[in-house]
Formats: structure tokens, sequence, C-alpha cells
């Protein structure tokens, strides 16, 4: 039984940082790529960055490119979304998942959190 569980997520004021973390267990965690993606009020879910089995590539959607940053800690089976500068425009649910294959910025994954919400006052 593959669990993921996001973390972190809570209200902050524009500029401020948060960082989420997405704990999994019931698989082999660095045969998988992560990936966060996110789903605002209304809007369809939208890929924010993703992240290779052993970490060495990143990817990021535009619109955080430069103040987010994804990373990965093996030895506890957890993947990581640093988020700075925060928008109100990044208000959303946010949801953690992985991926036996490469990443991707689509929405491929196997496995997904329930998901740890992030609001973002003007």
């Amino acid at each position: 039984q593959v669990q993921l569980v996001e973390s972190g997520g809570g209200l902050v004021q524009a500029g401020g940082s948060l960082r989420l973390s997405c704990a999994a267990s019931g698989l082999t965690f660095s045969n998988y790529a992560m990936a966060w993606f996110r789903q605002a009020p209304g809007k369809e879910r939208e890929f924010v960055a993703a992240i290779s089995w052993s970490g060495p590539t990143t990817y990021y959607a535009d619109v955080v490119k430069g103040r987010f940053a994804i990373s990965r800690d093996n030895s506890k089976n957890t993947v990581y979304l640093q988020a700075n500068s925060l928008k109100p425009e990044d208000t959303a649910v946010y949801y953690c998942a992985a991926r036996g294959y490469g990443p991707t910025r689509t929405g491929e994954y196997d496995y997904w959190g329930q998901g740890t919400q992030v609001t973002v006052s003007s």
C-alpha cells in the first residue's frame, strides 16, 4: 500500500515562504520520480515541479521558476518544496505525486497524496 502524505501548508503573507513536505511509504522511494502539482479553486490542476529518482534532474513550471525549489531526501523517503517570494496567485491545494518513470510535466503519475492547502494573502 503506497501512501503519500503532504504537510507544511498554511497561511502566509505575500512575499513570505513555506516549506512543504511529502512523506512516502509503501514504495522503494529512490526508484520513483516525484513531483508537486497544485489546484486553485475553480481551476485545473497544474504542474509545479518535479525531480528525478536520485535528484540530479529537476523541472519547474515557468511561473514558479526562481522562487520554488524541489528537493528530496531518499534516506527519509521525503520530497520537499521550498516556496519563496509567495504570491496570491500561488494560493492552491498542493499535491505530491510519485511516478515509476522519469519525471514529467504532465499528470501521468502513479500515486497522489491528499494535498495540503497553501493560502497567500495580499
